[in-house]
């Protein structure tokens, strides 16, 4: 049962992440495409926050760190795509 309760809880924070990234970039996207963005760049930003030392403990921290790493993709994208 808590495995499934993460993963669920694992997909509401992607969202969340996803929506505030696309906001803040000022980025078009679906809500399934916030949701991956967000879970992505939570590895994402798990990966380039932790080669500086840093690093978030709760949902909110994880919120902040997906955000930043969606923000980062999504800077990317822009860039090269």
């Amino acid at each position: 049962m808590g495995k499934i309760v993460s993963f669920i809880l694992c997909i509401v924070i992607g969202g969340i992440s996803g929506m505030i990234a696309g906001k803040i970039m000022d980025s078009e996207g679906g809500m399934v495409r916030n949701i991956v963005l967000g879970i992505i760049g939570g590895v994402v930003g798990s990966f380039v926050l932790g080669l500086i030392g840093i690093s978030g403990s709760g949902i909110i921290g994880g919120i902040v760190v997906s955000v930043f790493g969606a923000c980062l993709l999504i800077f990317l994208g822009k860039k090269f795509l």
